[in-house]
C-alpha cells in the first residue's frame, strides 16, 4: 500500500484505495464522499483524506455494513463509540442469524445428499421430490 501525501487523479485515487474508477463516482453520486471541485484547466484532484475515506468504506463492506449502515457509521465518527459499538451489535445479531440459517440449510441439504446417494434408483431423484413436494 502506497502512502500517499498529495492529491491525485480519479484513476490514481481508485488504485491507491483498491477499488475501480466506477466504485469512487458511485459514492461520491450516493454521498459517501464528496466531489472534488474541478479546476478550470486540469482534473479533479483527490486528497489523502478521501482516498483514507474509500478505504474505510472498504473495509466496513467487508465487515458486512451495508452502504447505508456505512454512511451512519461516517456520520458518527470517531467520538460516538456508544452508538457505533450499537451498530457493530446490531449487525453482529443479524450475522449471528444468517450463519444459524445457513448452518440449518446445509444440514437439510446434506441430509438430501445422503438420500440420493443411497438412492439407486435412476428415475427417482430424492432430492427433487423433496423440493417439488408442497
Amino acid at each position: 500500500m502506497h502512502i500517499m501525501t498529495q492529491p491525485c487523479t480519479i484513476s490514481i485515487a481508485a488504485k491507491m484505495a483498491g477499488v475501480n474508477i466506477e466504485t469512487i463516482r458511485y459514492y461520491q453520486r450516493i454521498g459517501l464522499i464528496e466531489e472534488p471541485a474541478k479546476p478550470l484547466s486540469g482534473y479533479r484532484q483527490y486528497s489523502p483524506v478521501i482516498i483514507n475515506r474509500i478505504r474505510f468504506i472498504q473495509r466496513a463492506k467487508t465487515l458486512g455494513f451495508s452502504l447505508a449502515e456505512i454512511a451512519r457509521l461516517l456520520e458518527l465518527d470517531d467520538g460516538n463509540c456508544e452508538q457505533t459499538r450499537a451498530l457493530a451489535e446490531q449487525k453482529l445479531t443479524l450475522i449471528n442469524e444468517k450463519i444459524q440459517s445457513l448452518n440449518t440449510m446445509a444440514g437439510v441439504l446434506s441430509q438430501h445428499i445422503a438420500l440420493c446417494k443411497k438412492n439407486s434408483s435412476n428415475n427417482h431423484c430424492p432430492l427433487i421430490a423433496a423440493l417439488t413436494e408442497k
